[in-house]
């Protein structure tokens, strides 16, 4: 082919494509329409990355409701607490999922989670294998039904600021917080970031490996493409399946330009070696990029060196479900302006960055540090927290009165670039999962064998952070091992498995202020290199504590290098 016939062919092509999501989708809709959903309604889309989740999301939007994707890897008491908290009318699934070569039984889990969900009206069931499951009166087959519904559906009229998506996010407490995502703005963002973030161009691949369950999927894997026009991979797989080349023979086979990832995945692959990257063409790639936590030194140099072979620009980006798109990143700039590795450098367009100190006073000028802050609005930000909006202005807004608190830390160098140093309250960020420790300590908390537990998060070679959980046990526990391995169950079962802690170690007691608050603070320092500098003990209740839980961590690390 020419390169003008090439272009033509890809244009013919990309619009059949485009035709067949609109069809898909406005079936969707329809069969939503048929069954109840109106404007301003909630549906629940439980769903791994797949083309049909993707026109569950815009049929949802078309229509003008409401949806909220629920992480495909979450459990029944995660999915039904979500579920009830947006009041969702119906929840839109498969009936089972694969993943890595195993499989996950999606239609089970959501049997299980409405049987508490007095909201839910229908379950609308795809199929994306062939076994069939149980059918109940409220469950309805969703392909037969899509094909009874014609392929046009008119666009529901909506105000700029009205809800197009919730999107759940841990928080420091227990309660995930639902975060309100408005049309015009969101979309204006995702695609504006999407397209100058990336240097995207017309007829370029755009491959983002995020799942939907996350903001990444939904900016960059549906909504900012879509806007642009462009041709957008779905990814359902692993890194490492059915091997640790999957996501360069994915580059080579679609001749992708753009490829968008965890620091997590590449920290994997990278013990993996090279010989996987360097047995795939990735010659089509222009631009990689990082997303989801802080990227490491050692993750970022091969990253560029070894995928991109040094001739790839590599954005380190910076941003949250709250910000709705990206915020801090090395493009756009000027044309040949310098990447420092390892950094996201340079607020977008609008962004507005601040740090503070402990009193809250800005702090300026070059090399200096302290909490991030967004200093004036931009279009992306969420709303709200769906029905707690109080939660919402105490959450962002009351720590640093007039300016949005990121919960990050950052450093400025005297150049006035951004780098960005991890959470300062507590959240912990496992695999790119944000994931807040008061969750996990809640599903411990209902052990009758367990009054107190405390979880920080702590460096993992592989994951950036894993968590790790103190427990107090009662005096007539006689089988420590079995509680450690039933509390673990219950954090699967309540949240999901990636949860899990790493490490789970029995302590007599916690560190204790006066007035009873733990202080985790200590807990950090004691696994982390910094145990013989404690800082100010002065507010503990009983100073002998920490002799106590030094002692029990080093019996640990004593019985696990002997196991090795």
């Amino acid at each position: 082919l020419s390169l003008d016939s090439a272009k033509q062919h890809w244009h013919c092509s990309h619009c059949l494509y485009l035709r067949e999501l609109l069809e898909t989708t406005c079936r969707l809709a329809n069969t939503l329409k048929r069954h109840g959903i109106r404007r301003g309604d909630r549906v629940a889309i439980y769903m791994p990355v797949s083309p049909l989740a993707v026109a569950s999301m815009l049929a949802c939007a078309r229509i003008g409701a409401v949806h909220t994707v629920i992480f495909a890897g979450f459990s029944a008491e995660s999915l039904a607490g979500r579920i009830n908290d947006a009041k969702c009318k119906v929840v839109i699934t498969f009936n089972q999922a694969l993943r890595a070569g195993r499989v996950l039984e999606l239609k089970k889990i959501v049997d299980k989670a409405v049987e508490s969900c007095p909201s839910v009206q229908h379950v609308l069931v795809a199929h994306r294998t062939d076994s069939k499951v149980h059918m109940g009166d409220r469950d309805i087959p969703l392909e037969q039904e899509m094909d009874k519904e014609a392929p046009v559906c008119a666009p529901e009229s909506m105000g700029s600021e009205d809800m197009l998506f919730l999107l759940y996010t841990s928080g420091s407490t227990g309660m995930p917080k639902g975060l309100v995502h408005t049309q015009a703005g969101y979309l204006l963002y995702a695609a504006m970031t999407h397209k100058l973030v990336f240097d995207h161009k017309p007829g370029d691949i755009f491959g983002c490996v995020a799942d939907i369950g996350w903001i990444t999927g939904h900016s960059y894997v549906v909504y900012g493409p879509l806007c642009n026009g462009a041709t957008s991979v779905l990814f359902e797989s692993t890194p490492v399946y059915p091997d640790a080349g999957r996501y360069w023979e994915t580059v080579q086979r679609l001749k992708i330009n753009q490829f968008y990832g965890a620091p997590t995945a590449v920290r994997l692959l990278l013990k993996h070696g090279d010989s996987w990257v360097k047995k795939y063409d990735r010659s089509s790639l222009r631009t990689l990029g990082s997303v989801g936590e802080p990227i490491n030194h050692e993750a970022w140099e091969w990253l560029y060196r070894v995928v991109g072979d040094s001739r790839c620009t590599l954005v380190d980006t910076w941003w949250q479900t709250e910000t709705g798109g990206i915020c801090i990143a090395p493009r756009p700039s000027e044309e040949g302006a310098e990447i420092l590795p390892a950094m996201a450098m340079r607020p977008f367009f609008g962004i507005v960055p601040v740090l503070m100190d402990e009193k809250g006073n800005t702090v300026q000028g070059g090399n200096v540090s302290g909490a991030l802050c967004i200093s004036q609005a931009w279009p992306g930000m969420a709303r709200t927290i769906y029905g707690d909006h109080q939660r919402f202005v105490d959450a962002y807004f009351k720590a640093y009165p007039g300016y949005y608190f990121t919960g990050d830390g950052a450093c400025r160098t005297e150049d006035g670039y951004y780098q960005i140093t991890g959470r300062m309250d507590d959240v912990i960020n496992i695999s790119g999962h944000r994931l807040g420790t008061a969750e996990i300590e809640d599903a411990m908390a209902n052990h009758p064998a367990v009054p107190e537990t405390a979880v920080i998060g702590y460096p993992h070679d592989i994951k950036g952070e894993a968590a790790f959980a103190f427990i107090v046990l009662k005096d007539n526990t006689s089988d420590s091992d079995a509680v450690v391995e039933e509390l673990k169950l219950a954090v699967a079962t309540k949240i999901a498995k990636y949860a899990v802690p790493d490490q789970v170690l029995v302590v007599k007691r916690l560190p204790k202020t006066r007035s009873g608050k733990v202080m985790r603070r200590l807990l950090r320092k004691i696994i982390s290199s910094e145990g013989q500098d404690l800082g100010d003990t002065t507010t503990l209740e009983d100073p002998s504590v920490i002799t106590e839980i030094q002692s029990a961590y080093q019996k640990c690390k004593d019985k696990q290098a002997a196991v090795k």
